[in-house]
Parts: structure tokens; C-alpha cells; sequence
């Protein structure tokens, strides 16, 4: 089959990604085959292409947001068949979708609906399951006593998501940051009641608005630098939800509040083998509460269309989701 691949870490500058002939993907017995239909490019898949290289004589094929069709089921698969519609995310530690099949555990799939079309169904996984998990611990929602939330890069996918399942799931007032005047408004679209530029005083800002503190920080982008600051806005005993939170970062001013600090990696179910399942349970609820974000919609799984989406993906300002169609 086709895949678009590559075989040493390197830089957009100097992008090596070819579409070449690779083997069918082995199947496990949880495994159903998916013929990839459409693709969400993300940051992260970007931030890989820059740090992992194949083994001598291998090659990587990066891609973990997809939706398409099933066309081959494993022994143990259960609850779907071929000709099946489905979303899912794949695991980091096999080969990604970036390719005309891909192999995937039932487990992290989810069947779309008919109306949804496959470029917007691929692009709701990664940044549904992500706010999902790192906003609502448990199945019962929110940390009690959370009135006020700030979400950090409201206009990203992630951030997205997150805003539409903070006004679908809670009562939350939902506060966004962004810089730019379509980030503006796009937050606005995607639910926020109030949108902040996190490049000036936010403190300052949220005063004015009438916001004496923040209860529970969701931040998507640029976590470690901003620590200071949003130590600053959050109450006593309050919350930190991050999914980029990195290296050596100071969480002193965090813990002088004792705030409780929530991580988020979508792939942790797969890597560990904890409750797999919830995650394809968390996509078939997330349909429920969100609506599409593509923004950008690019044709064909080559190497220019890919080259575009990972420029997109680099360049920080990107708004809701680029998809490829196949």
C-alpha cells in the first residue's frame, strides 16, 4: 500500500516525508483495519516529525487522527463490522494513518454518523478525547466548586474542543484566550462568554470583566511559560489542566495555592493498557456535545498537501483543524 513516510528527524525546512510503497499493515487480534478516508494534522505530529527517527533500514509513518472504513476485523474485535464509519486516534507506539490502511485497536474507535462527513468527523478525535480527559477526571464532570474556567489557546483544537464541552457538559462560566481578532472570534463561536488576550495583563483583564479568580485553568499551549501568571489568577486550592506541560518547569508559584495539577497524554490508555475501552466510549459520547472544526481542508494524502498542513501546524496560529481527504 501507500503511505507517506520517512526515515530521519528533520526540520519543515528540509521535509522529507515521501509517499512510497510500504507493507499491509499487521493486524492484531483486537485490531480492526480502517481505509483511511481523511486526516487531522496536528501540532504534535509535527514535533515528532522534528525528534523521532526510524531504526537503520525502517521508516516512520506518523498520523494519529482519522476517520474511514472498515474493511477487516481481528478475532477479538468486538462491536463493528465491515463497512463500519468510524473516528479514532490509533496508538503513537505503532505506525499513525498517514496511510491508505491502518491498523488500530477496536477499542479507541468510534462508528460516525452518516450525516458527519469523514473530513469532519477526523477532525474531532484528538482534541475531543484530549479536553475530555483532562477536564472531567472521572465520569461526573468537573471538580466541585468550579464556577470559572480559563482556557489558554481557546482557538486551537484542543482548545476548541474544550470550550464546546465546558458550555455543553457544565454550568461553568468558560473564559478563552487569544490574540488576534479571528481568534476572537472564533472562541466566541466556539461557546467562550468571554475572550482575553493571554499576550497582555490577564489578571488585569479578568478583574475588569468582573472576575475576582479563576477555579480551574485548562492550558493547551505554552503551560510552562505562563505558570507565573497563571498561578497569579487562580483561587486557593484551585486547578491546572495541561497538556503540554514538559521538561524541567518550576511549579513553585502552584504549589504556594496547593492547586491540584491535572496532565493530559491521549495516548496514555493504549501505552499503559488502562481502561482501554473509555476512550472509544469518551468518541461516541463527544458527538453529543461538539460540532465539527475544521477550518482548513486540504485534497489528496501527498507529500505537498502534507508539507502544507505541517507549515500550518508550525506556524502557531492556527485556527480549529486542517484535515486532508484521502
Amino acid at each position: 500500500m501507500k503511505a507517506l513516510a520517512y526515515e530521519k528527524a528533520h526540520p519543515l525546512k528540509a521535509f522529507a516525508l515521501e509517499l512510497m510503497d510500504v507493507d499491509e499493515p499487521q493486524m492484531r487480534e483486537n485490531d480492526l483495519l480502517i481505509e483511511v478516508r481523511a486526516v487531522g494534522v496536528n501540532p504534535g505530529e509535527a514535533a515528532i516529525r522534528q525528534m523521532r527517527s526510524a531504526p537503520p533500514g525502517g521508516r516512520v509513518i506518523l498520523g494519529w487522527e482519522f476517520a474511514g472504513v472498515v474493511v477487516g476485523t481481528g478475532p477479538a474485535a468486538q462491536g463493528f463490522s465491515i463497512g463500519d464509519r468510524v473516528m479514532g486516534t490509533g496508538d503513537v507506539m505503532r505506525d499513525g494513518c498517514w496511510a491508505e490502511r491502518l491498523a488500530v485497536d477496536y477499542r479507541v474507535v468510534a462508528r460516525i454518523p452518516d450525516q458527519l462527513s469523514f473530513a469532519d468527523a477526523a477532525s474531532l478525535p484528538v482534541g475531543g478525547v484530549t479536553a475530555w480527559e483532562a477536564l472531567f477526571r472521572d465520569q461526573s464532570g468537573l471538580p466541585a466548586g468550579v464556577e470559572n474556567v480559563l482556557v489558554v489557546g481557546g482557538a486551537g483544537g484542543v482548545g476548541s474542543m474544550a470550550t464546546q464541552l465546558l458550555k455543553s457538559r457544565t454550568s461553568a462560566r468558560v473564559i478563552s484566550t487569544a490574540s488576534r481578532s479571528e481568534s476572537r472570534e472564533w472562541c466566541t463561536a466556539m461557546g467562550a462568554d468571554l475572550v482575553i488576550d493571554h499576550t497582555k495583563d490577564v489578571a488585569g483583564q479578568l478583574r475588569a470583566a468582573g472576575v475576582d479568580q479563576i477555579d480551574l485553568v485548562f492550558s493547551a499551549k505554552g503551560t510552562a511559560d505562563n505558570i507565573g501568571w497563571i498561578a497569579g489568577v487562580l483561587r486557593p486550592f484551585g486547578h491546572v489542566a495541561t497538556t503540554d506541560l514538559t521538561g524541567a518547569t518550576d511549579i513553585e508559584p502552584l504549589i504556594q495555592k496547593s492547586v491540584s495539577l491535572h496532565t493530559e497524554m491521549i495516548f496514555s490508555r493504549v501505552i499503559t493498557g488502562h481502561d482501554v475501552h473509555r476512550q472509544g466510549q469518551i468518541l461516541s459520547e463527544l458527538l453529543d456535545h461538539v460540532r465539527p472544526i475544521v477550518t482548513t481542508e486540504l485534497h489528496g494524502l501527498t507529500v505537498d498537501a502534507m508539507r502544507e498542513a505541517h507549515s500550518l501546524a508550525e506556524s502557531g496560529r492556527t485556527i480549529g483543524k486542517t484535515v486532508i481527504t484521502a
